[in-house]
């Protein structure tokens, strides 16, 4: 059976797409296959026809916003009367505790997001802190290993 995951990058200087890179890398070593989707360029109503896990990997920008790219799709799902209790999801969010007050939030914002549309969390979201100088794509990929694949796909072995 052909396992699928999808990414759903929402980033505003890269970072986040290169931890979804090192998550894909990953799981082309571990015989999954992986779609990275920016969310720059995603409808809410493309949500209707997935059946595949989403990984949702979020950067945080200013006052502890979603960036600039991804608020389109962000604001368009919270206004929608879309109900997503066929996803399964999971969350990275990148911040920076220098920032306590809106650390991570734009990740938190779109765990929440997807917990008020009926979306079914698998594991408990990581929030990487920059300002701690573990490289993100490491953490994401720990963890991505640790709590993601291995209770999606409990019958492969991590290569």
């Amino acid at each position: 059976m052909t396992k699928n995951l999808n990414i759903y990058v929402a980033t505003m200087t890269g970072t986040a797409l290169m931890v979804a890179d090192e998550i894909e890398e990953f799981c082309k070593n571990n015989d999954l296959n992986t779609k990275i989707h920016e969310m720059d360029v995603l409808e809410p109503e493309s949500l209707l026809n997935v059946k595949s896990p989403i990984i949702i990997i979020s950067s945080t920008y200013g006052q502890g916003d979603v960036p600039d790219g991804s608020k389109n799709f962000y604001n368009n799902l919270k206004s929608s009367n879309i109900k997503l209790e066929h996803i399964k999801y999971a969350v990275f969010g990148l911040g920076d505790m220098t920032y306590r007050d809106t650390f991570a939030y734009g990740g938190k914002k779109f765990d929440h997001l997807f917990t008020e549309l009926n979306a079914n969390r698998i594991g408990e979201p990581y929030y990487h802190d920059a300002s701690d100088g573990s490289l993100p794509e490491e953490e994401a990929v720990n963890w991505f290993r640790d709590k993601i694949f291995r209770f999606l796909y409990a019958d492969n072995e991590v290569k």
